[in-house]
């Protein structure tokens, strides 16, 4: 093993929180009531009732009713607590039985089980998939679908937009790197991108009379901006003149990651990098930027401090800031796993210390829903609640995981942002280009790299997700599925325009089981669509876009051309002109007296369709 493959598992075994580590606490809340499963074909599908002030529920299961019953691992590499039910259950076999006990969850743990276990038993498939039936009310009032997709996202570190030296596989990483921000912001409509990173030291100097140089900073927030974008401020590292321990560092940047020596120091920097980007970019403009301190501090890889030297570190920033102009947004604590928010509000309440949103992060799973600690906050100091922007989220925390690459990542990416609709402010994936370097150099065009982008700028099968969500037109109206894996496998969403011009509905199949990338044939489904209160006796164009193995899959069309490192120029091309969503067009449908179209489509797992009515 070199010496750069040893430091990389070494991260990621400290980073990751392995599905044996149990959580640590106990939530005072009570286990849920009215716990039912369903046999499905591949799958068991678990419901139960919501329990008031829970994050989030953990799933339990054993092979027989007395147990013991452990936590069922979807081998996300995360946060096993889901945010709501239902939830299916695919790692499974066919006409086995198994047993369910769930618990409430909080950021300190898990409460009790619930009491009598239910069992399931997956069905095997038949000759045809099972079959599940969307329907969509058009005629209801449509209502604001809330951009949580599109708010934030990630990007490796800033200072990569004045590169001057060849990147990966010969590219051009500066112009790449813009292109990519360009590519989000035109196509998917993001707003804002948070990097890690502010304070390296191409970014700010400490001049020998104390004093700091950010005019490193001024060149890349110059071309940054110059982009339309807004950045997230995120503090971190800390330079090498202000830590006590200048040689703890991460990443193949070396970003310190050490407490500092000088409490009052680390304010001083708040304070001039605040006061300099007023200075420069204009005292409204930076007003509307958000600034969060540190990252993950959580993880002693990020932080060789305790909880309470966190607090400090955001308790001397945000009075720092504050003291600069009281309107910027400033929050915390940029956390793994869903961990720390509680403390941290809990320390702004006791201290009277200012926060404006709580941000955490998560992978491999839907986004929990931390409203009864933001509420809870407001409730107990009559302060605004504070926003809820899950600043990091993806498919895997795992650097260089094939899920990356994969269609299975697609409708995870839908569950998620769904998910998040009603519980978020921001659900920022990370991260938008393959340019980027933490644990190295990406080592080849296909290597499981955190983009949505791949380096070259080729769109992966997760970036599709985010463009079908993006292309919904009009506002959203109820959409519902019932069959077999109902809202739990396939799930939908529906928008309509104005007038009945246009009806949108959008249908994923996909499973938060990884064993299962490469598909699952007992998984697959075969969609009904229905959408009723249309206009009697109209006619509707109809479009299909699908995302699946076989379509809008770029990794498919590079295994075609047999693969390898890196494309040479003809390579590039045939990528190039493959580098599309896969569209076509259906027959022509009218509405009965009615006012109901039905349409029938395939629905693979992993996969995704989405359908457009337009009125002729």
């Amino acid at each position: 093993m070199t010496e750069k493959n040893a430091a990389r598992l070494d991260w990621e075994q400290r980073i990751g929180l392995p599905s044996d580590q149990p959580l640590t606490g106990t939530a005072d809340l009570p286990a849920p009531a009215g716990l039912r499963s369903e046999d499905g074909t591949g799958h068991v599908l678990l419901d139960w009732q919501p329990v008031e002030g829970a994050l989030g529920y953990l799933v339990h299961r054993a092979d027989t009713v007395d147990g013991p019953f452990e936590p069922l691992d979807h081998r996300g590499g995360d946060v096993l607590a889901v945010p709501a039910p239902p939830y299916a259950d695919s790692l499974v076999e066919a006409g086995r039985g198994y047993w369910y006990k769930v618990a409430s969850w909080t950021d300190a743990g898990p409460g009790p089980l619930s009491g009598e276990a239910v069992r399931g038993c997956p069905k095997a498939p038949g000759s045809q998939p099972a079959e599940v039936t969307v329907s969509v009310d058009a005629s209801a009032a449509p209502v604001q679908l809330p951009p949580v997709w599109n708010r934030m996202i990630g990007a490796e570190h800033l200072s990569m937009l004045i590169w001057d030296e060849p990147g990966p596989g010969g590219a051009d990483v500066a112009r790449e790197y813009a292109d990519a921000l360009g590519i989000v912001r035109d196509e998917l409509g993001v707003r804002t991108v948070r990097a890690h990173g502010t304070f390296l030291p191409e970014m700010v100097s400490v001049r020998p009379d104390g004093s700091f140089d950010f005019s490193g900073m001024d060149e890349v927030y110059d071309r940054f901006l110059a982009l339309g974008l807004k950045p997230v401020v995120e503090l971190s590292f800390m330079p090498a003149e202000l830590a006590l321990d200048p040689e703890y560092t991460i990443f193949d940047y070396k970003g310190i990651a050490s407490v500092p020596r000088s409490w009052e120091r680390w304010g001083e920097l708040c304070r001039a990098a605040t006061e300099h980007l007023r200075e420069r970019y204009g005292a409204d403009e930076v007003a509307g930027w958000e600034f969060e301190i540190w990252n993950e501090a959580n993880l002693e890889v990020f932080w060789n401090g305790t909880q309470a030297q966190y607090h400090l570190l955001y308790e001397t920033a945000v009075r720092a800031i504050k003291d600069v102009d009281p309107r910027i947004p400033v929050g915390g604590p940029g956390s793994a796993a869903a961990k720390w928010v509680g403390p941290l509000l809990e320390h702004c309440r006791e201290n009277d210390v200012p926060i404006d949103f709580v941000s955490t992060h998560t992978y491999g799973n839907a986004p929990l829903d931390f409203r009864p600690q933001t509420r809870s906050f407001a409730e107990a100091t009559g302060k605004p609640e504070p926003e809820i922007l899950w600043t990091e989220w993806g498919v895997t925390p795992t650097h260089f995981h094939r899920v990356s690459d994969s269609v299975f990542s697609a409708p995870f990416v839908l569950r998620g942002m769904k998910s998040a609709l009603e519980s978020t402010d921001c659900l920022a994936y990370w991260v938008a280009t393959d340019h980027f370097e933490e644990l190295g150099r990406p080592p080849k065009l296909f290597h499981g790299g955190f983009g949505l982008l791949t380096v070259g700028n080729l769109r992966k099968p997760r970036f599709w997700a985010l463009r079908m969500l993006s292309q919904l037109a009009g506002g959203r109206v109820p959409a519902s599925v019932s069959g077999d894996g109902a809202e739990a496998l396939v799930e939908s969403l529906a928008t309509r325009g104005d007038d009945f011009s246009t009806v949108d509905v959008l249908c994923w199949n996909g499973t938060l089981d990884q064993t299962k990338i490469d598909g699952a044939p007992a998984l697959n489904r075969g969609a009904t669509v229905v959408v009723n209160g249309l206009p009697a006796d109209a006619r509707y164009a109809v479009t299909l876009r699908s995302v699946d193995e076989e379509h809008s899959n770029i990794q498919a069309v590079w295994d075609e051309l047999g693969g390898g490192d890196w494309p040479d120029e003809q390579q590039w091309a045939r990528l190039r002109d493959a580098d599309r969503l896969f569209e076509e067009e259906l027959e022509t449908v009218t509405t009965g007296p009615g006012g109901s179209v039905s349409l029938t489509v395939d629905l693979p797992m992993p996969g995704i369709r989405a359908l457009r009515l337009t009125r002729v």
